[in-house]
């Protein structure tokens, strides 16, 4: 398996050749564990992208996003990792992620 550590300074890993259990997302404050099984589609563009789970909706933001769709449709993506303050403002070009929002979907739908 070919992954890129989240230690390492990139704001993702994925393992090219097989599906993930999970996603791994790893705020400043807090981290969460979403199955791919609770997985319902992706979306968006380069600085902007939406995965929507059954009770998690996540909102990353940065430059270069849209390669990450493909790999979120396939479920390789392992882990996120939200920057530091000081590492928003240190990238200049490329890719990466400037920002990940994570919002709870109540039963009735609203988002929280």
């Amino acid at each position: 398996m070919n992954a890129v550590s989240a230690d390492s300074g990139k704001p993702w890993s994925i393992a090219p050749d097989e599906r993930k259990a999970a996603l791994e997302i790893v705020l400043l404050k807090r981290t969460y564990v979403l199955p791919w099984s609770q997985f319902l589609y992706a979306e968006g563009g380069d600085d902007e992208i939406r995965l929507v789970f059954v009770a998690h909706d996540v909102v990353v933001r940065g430059s270069g996003l849209s390669v990450l769709l493909a790999d979120l449709a396939a479920q390789r993506v392992g882990a996120m990792r939200e920057p530091s303050r000081p590492e928003r403002f240190s990238a200049l070009g490329g890719r990466f992620i400037r920002e990940v929002i994570v919002q709870r979907i109540d039963a009735d739908g609203e988002r929280g």
